[in-house]
This record gives structure tokens, sequence and C-alpha cells, in this order.
């Protein structure tokens, strides 16, 4: 096994890999711009290296500098988490130039599934059902409304190149083409230096499901079931669970499968989710490969007991998968909430500062994978997410229950977060019913507004109150006292019946 690798990321899935690497013995370096000096991963890691500026050119997207890093640091992997260099098949080409391990896909096997166009054409070929669409790229907006006049109203406009809910524009008619095609473009260019753009059908009532792949350099595939993914604001995702409540087992099977002959026919390495639309029908899509691990890989490994972050290490340091297809079955349910600093009010817009006060919930079958604490300032450079809120029970309705009481103890001051927000979905009648689509958000909060109970007022200002200091221990019962005694010091205070 490695024995040091390099994290080219930072937050909470900085975190992540660090505490696998830990029960591994698996040294780890961390990186960090200005703005992380004193993130919770560089304190985390067995080493850190400063790369510069908090603009992510300067820091977690210079791939010389983190590649020198790994070098200069004995390094022999670097694992990219997700977001910045994560899909980037020119950082794996130098990686492989200079002698390091990517920690995940070969370069060609990113490069043809993160064009939307290339990955569709390889589904096609395999059988695999595809959103209808073009399989071209398309910049001129007027041949953008013929084939959207085939498709029929509402189309997506999308990048190419895209991810991460960038580039995509929702166009209702003909007199919105012009406008969106533009907009996709400019934003495409600005995420991924690349604004080519094409159209696919929209699906007003659709589900987001996901599978799990893991792969090895000896053709073994296998998939870690789904993970339904609806619940998305500007096309991200901010609730997760698994099983889907819209599966049965015979289409869980073929879609499944349907993941795996994906996997097998772009020759797919190391860890990697295929995403599916489902529409009302209960007809399923392709929609497109995420070559990385996920947000939310936790809600799969709490389910299947497996840990993909070990796994990926394992296949990158050429060990055969040992799992096969039939080891594979999910127990329990279990439900992940994004905790990002952004204000739902706001269009959920993000909102960085310090974090003056933080409580994280715990538990049977609660996780936290947090990469923040009390004082952290919390920069406006990167994703404003500050940890993942999973937990696992029994059945769909105690994993609800659960993490609503979850959510309830997760207190975090000094920045806006949708927590409240969160519970309100989970609470909704609609969510209860399993009846999420990737509308779910326009549809039943769009006009969302936080209420505040005087339970809520009582949190606050007991927190308040304990920052602050006003619990005053009483004086003691003469100056000969040297050492208060336990009732000295508790202050006002009663026997419990």
């Amino acid at each position: 096994m490695f024995k040091k690798i390099l994290i080219a990321n930072r937050g909470e899935i900085a975190l992540r890999v660090i505490n696998t690497c830990r029960e591994m013995g698996v040294k780890t370096v961390a990186i960090y711009s200005d703005a992380d000096e004193k993130a919770l991963h560089v304190l985390s890691a067995d080493e850190a290296v400063y790369l510069g500026a908090s603009e992510p050119s300067q820091s977690y997207l210079n791939m010389d500098k983190i590649i020198a890093a790994a070098k200069t640091t004995g390094a022999e992997a670097i694992h990219p988490g997700y977001g910045f260099l994560a899909e980037n098949s020119a950082f794996v080409e130098k990686c492989e130039q200079q002698g390091v391990v990517f920690i995940g896909p070969p370069a060609q096997v990113i490069k043809d599934l993160g064009d939307k166009i290339t990955s569709r054409k390889i589904m096609v070929n395999s059988g695999i059902p595809v959103t209808p669409g073009l399989t071209s790229t398309e910049a001129d907006a007027d041949i953008m409304i013929v084939e959207a006049e085939k498709l029929g109203y509402p189309v997506l406009i999308k990048a190419t190149a895209g991810g991460g809910g960038k580039g995509i524009r929702i166009v209702h008619s003909s007199e919105e083409m012009a406008d969106a095609c533009a907009a996709a473009s400019r934003e495409a260019v600005n995420a991924f230096g690349n604004g080519e753009i094409y159209l696919e059908k929209f699906f007003t009532k659709a589900r987001h499901i996901e599978f799990q792949i893991l792969a090895d350099k000896f053709g073994n595939t296998i998939h870690l079931l789904e993970r339904e993914c609806s619940i998305q604001r500007r096309h991200q995702k901010i609730i997760e669970e698994t099983p889907s409540s819209v599966l049965t087992p015979a289409l869980r099977e073929e879609m499944g499968k349907a993941a795996v002959t994906a996997a097998k026919a772009s020759g797919y390495v190391n860890a990697g989710t295929v995403e599916f639309l489902v529409d009302e029908n209960n007809k399923f899509y392709f929609l497109e490969v995420n070559t990385r691990l996920q947000v939310e890989h936790p809600v799969t490994e709490m389910i299947t007991g497996v840990d993909l972050v070990r796994l990926q290490l394992e296949i990158a340091y050429g060990e055969e998968l040992t799992l096969k297809q039939e080891d594979i079955s999910g127990r329990g349910h279990s439900i992940e909430c994004r905790i990002y600093a952004e204000d739902p009010e706001k269009d959920f817009f993000p909102s960085p500062g310090t974090i003056t006060f933080l409580k994280e919930p715990t538990g049977p079958g609660i996780r936290n994978d947090c990469g923040v604490y009390s004082g952290f300032e919390v920069p406006v450079d990167y994703d404003p997410i500050l940890s993942k809120l999973i937990v696992h029970a029994q059945t769909r309705e105690l994993a609800i229950a659960k993490m609503i009481k979850a959510l309830k103890s997760y207190i975090v001051i000094g920045v806006k977060t949708p927590i409240d927000f969160l519970m309100d979905v989970l609470q909704s009648a609609s969510f209860n019913q399993g009846e999420v689509y990737t509308n779910f958000i326009e549809t039943h909060f769009s006009d969302w507004q936080p209420d505040m109970s005087d339970a809520d007022l009582a949190r606050i200002a007991f927190v308040v109150d304990e920052m602050c200091g006003n619990r005053k221990a009483k004086k003691l019962v003469s100056a000969k006292d040297e050492m208060p005694t336990p009732w000295q010091t508790l202050g006002n205070w009663r026997q419990g019946l």
C-alpha cells in the first residue's frame, strides 16, 4: 500500500480522505492557500504544503505546484477529492508523466466521459438509453430552436464539459433560446474553459437517480446500489438518500446492469457514479458519468458497510477488487443533508464569514463529515459546503425522524445555513410520501421563509448566553473556603422529580 499520499483538495472531503488514510496507516499531505492557513484539513494532515494566494488558479487548480508538492514530500499518489482537478484529464496526464499515481480513472476515460457528447455516443453504442437530444455540439440558436421543436419544450441547454450544475439553462419557448444559449456558454467558459453547448429534452417531472460503481484494473466491475438525488437547488443536490422509494427490485437490477455496462464500455477504473433520469413512467435514461468520488458517497457507505475511499486507494495501488456483485446488499435507509454556508431566503446565495459557534449533532446512526470549527473563517473563494450530515436507520420513516432530530441539534452561528430549510423539506408531506422530483424545491418551497418559533429563539438565546459567559457562579459561602463545591458553582438549580 502507499506509504504517503497528497490530497489535492480542502474542507470536509480532505478530512474524509485523511480519516481513512489514518486507519490504513497511510501518511497524508495537505495543501492550502492563504484563505485556508488555519483550515481543519491543514491541522489534521501529517504534513501541509502552502501553495499560494486564495484564488484557485494560484492554489487548488495549480497543477504544477500540486505535483511539485507531491514530489517534494515524497507522496506516491494524489487523491483529488471532488471539484477542482478531480475530473481534469490534463492533470491526470501530468501526474502520469511525473510518476505520481492519480487515485481515479485514467486520463482518456475522464476525457471521454467528461465530454457529454462523447459519453452519450458511448452509451448509445452500448445499448443504454440516453436522454433524447443532440449528439453534437451546436452554437447556432436557430438550429437549437428547430431541434427543440422536434423534442417539444421545455428543453435543457447544457455545457458539453459541464458538471455541478454549471452551464445549464432550461428553455420554455423559442423566444428564450438565444439568451439561454449565450448565458450557458458564458458560464461554461468561466467554469470549464470550454463554451461548447448542446441540447437535451427536459423532463418536468423526473427523478435523478445514480448508481455507485467500482472497477479495478483486472476487468472486475460492480455497482453498490443507487442513490436518490432529486432534491436540488440550481441543479445541485442538497438532500440524498438510499434506497430510492421508487425503484422496484426489477428496475434496480436493470439500472444496475446498465451502470456496470456503462463503466465497462468506457474502460472505467476506480470509483465513479453513473447518473440517470427516471421519468413518470419509470423509464430511465443515461445522464452522465461522474469520474470521481461523489459528495453523497456516505449514504452508500452507511447501508453497505463499505469504505469507498479505502477501496479507491487499494484499486489505485493495483490491488484486485475482492467484492463481487452478490456480496453487495443494502441494510436499512440512509439520508444525507448538505450543510452549506448559504442563505435559502436569498436563493441560496453564499454566506461567507466567521463561524462564531458550532455544535455538531451526535448519537447512534449519526455521522457528520465536517471541515470547519468554531472560529473558522468561511472564505468567499470556494464552494461554501461546511459539512455533510448523514443518518442511518432501519426504515425510511425512522431515518427521516433521526435526521430531523439531528438537524434540530445542529447549531451554526455566524453564517447563514439551510438547516431550517432542510428540516421543513424533511417534514413536508410530499417528501414523506416519496414524491420527490428534480423540480421539488421550485414546486413546493419557492417562497420559503423560516419559522422562528419560541423553541428556535430559546436555543439561540441559550447559545448566546453560553458564549457570553453570563452564567455566574455563586459566591463562596465564606472567605475561608479555598475551593468551591459543585453545589456552590451550579447556580440556580432544582431537583428533578
